[in-house]
């Protein structure tokens, strides 16, 4: 697949569909059910915009990216080059940590197929065979 070092935080448990939410999906979860302190949700705010305007959202490049039907179990993951966008995401690691989300961090070279790729992450599916498993 590749010879980068690939990382994802994700949850440790799968959702209902048996995917891994990753930490930005977390986040934007918990927002959204209105569980973020004033201070945690200006924080996610800012660093939401500040994700926006530094890095490339892949369905702006590929609507299809995440499309369920096509891509099944599609997930990002950032490239270790990116760091600062691997730093930037500690405070979102925090809120999670606040809120009693468990989370891991996850490596690999090869954690499925890409179906999206840039500078600084790679969106892939899981392997669904032997060859890349």
């Amino acid at each position: 697949m590749t010879d980068v070092l690939l990382v994802r935080y994700q949850r440790t448990t799968p959702n209902l569909r048996g995917h891994h939410p990753g930490v930005f999906a977390m986040v934007n979860g918990l927002a959204h059910a209105g569980r973020l302190t004033e201070e945690q949700y200006r924080f996610w705010r800012e660093g939401n915009a500040w994700f926006e305007a530094a890095y490339t959202d892949p369905s702006t490049v590929d609507p299809q990216v995440y499309d369920r039907e096509l891509h099944p179990g599609a997930a990002s993951w950032f490239k270790a080059t990116a760091v600062e966008l691997i730093e930037r995401a500690g405070g979102y690691l925090a809120i999670l940590d606040a809120h009693g989300v468990a989370y891991e961090r996850v490596e690999s070279t090869a954690p499925g197929r890409i179906v999206y790729e840039d500078e600084h992450q790679v969106v892939v599916t899981p392997w669904t065979d032997a060859v890349g498993s």
